[in-house]
């Protein structure tokens, strides 16, 4: 096969990779609005969508950093569940201020752990998460009564605004959701820290060589990544005005299965914030394709999810062994 024609078989390969996710999403978006009609294929139903998603949103978004540095992170889930439990807990009595920061300072204070015992302790990020996952949910049903107490956030405090209000027609997470991607955005592409990640990624010990902070570019990662599953955990319980215990379950998988679907390899250092955005919405406007019919068990969307993640991955590894 001459130079020309192999040259030719990458470029395509990459613009496949690329791009399949956002065909994929067309595709199944098409489909259902032939099965389903102005049902599925209306305004409203599509800002629902959007609003489902921004919550998993904010977790892949820092899911997308650190698996772009060869990492991974199993506790948003739980974290984002312990966030809520801490925001309803503390806001009960309608102090919307302390419904902040407490949550907050939790997530940063795990954020730091996980970072830490990464970077300098050099342990495998699966176990540190995995533990990090059980201790969060575990915290968020001892504060909950194991789960028997849910704590309920008065209507007129203004934290509950942050899940509840609107701005020119659409909700208040769907504006900071798309905030924080287009920050994520910015710093995934345009600044020194996110070619840092992406170096990191790519190869650890070249980028030792090159004199990258490689311990505090890890650190930042798992510190973003906690904060912003805290985030999706405080607009979850402004949503609903309550904290639940047993919420989030098995969404450190959709995250990383949005992730992936959105081309962000994870062996790390290629990657993609607008395929993750894409990965999110497929997720949504699948979950809702199962909501639309009704008789499917809610199990099927991480069945779907997962058969995604599989085929992603096949895919993913032929299409980079195409491109060398």
């Amino acid at each position: 096969m001459s130079m020309g024609a192999i040259s030719r078989r990458a470029q395509v390969a990459a613009w496949i990779q690329s791009s399949a996710a956002f065909l994929v999403l067309v595709v199944v978006t098409l489909i259902g609005a032939a099965a389903f009609g102005p049902r599925f294929a209306n305004v409203n139903n599509f800002l629902n969508i959007i609003e489902d998603s921004s919550f998993l949103a904010l977790l892949a978004i820092g899911m997308t950093f650190v698996i772009m540095s060869e990492g991974i992170d199993l506790s948003v889930g739980s974290m984002l569940a312990l966030a809520a439990v801490m925001a309803a807990w503390a806001g009960q009595d309608g102090s919307s201020l302390l419904a902040i920061t407490l949550p907050l300072a939790v997530g940063l204070a795990i954020g730091l752990a996980n970072g830490v015992l990464i970077a300098w302790g050099g342990m495998a990020p699966f176990i540190v998460t995995l533990g990090a996952l059980l201790f969060a949910r575990g915290l968020a049903f001892f504060v909950a009564d194991n789960g028997n107490q849910v704590f309920l956030i008065p209507r007129d405090a203004w934290f509950v605004q942050l899940g509840q209000g609107e701005l020119f027609g659409l909700s208040y997470p769907i504006w900071i959701a798309a905030a924080v991607f287009v920050i994520g955005w910015i710093v995934f592409n345009r600044t020194k820290f996110g070619s840092a990640v992406a170096a990191i990624g790519g190869q650890e010990d070249a980028a030792r060589l090159m004199g990258l902070p490689i311990a505090r570019v890890k650190l930042v990662c798992y510190v973003g990544t906690a904060l912003l599953a805290t985030l999706a955990g405080m607009l979850v319980a402004a949503r609903s005005s309550s904290g639940l215990s047993s919420i989030a379950q098995g969404w450190e998988l959709q995250a990383i299965a949005a992730v992936v679907i959105g081309g962000t390899l994870l062996t790390g250092g290629k990657g993609s914030m607008v395929g993750t955005i894409v990965g999110v919405l497929l997720l949504g406007v699948i979950q809702n394709l199962i909501n639309q019919v009704g008789t499917l068990r809610p199990e099927w969307q991480l069945a779907v999810s997962g058969a995604f993640l599989l085929i992603v991955v096949v895919v993913q590894t032929i299409l980079t062994r195409a491109q060398r």
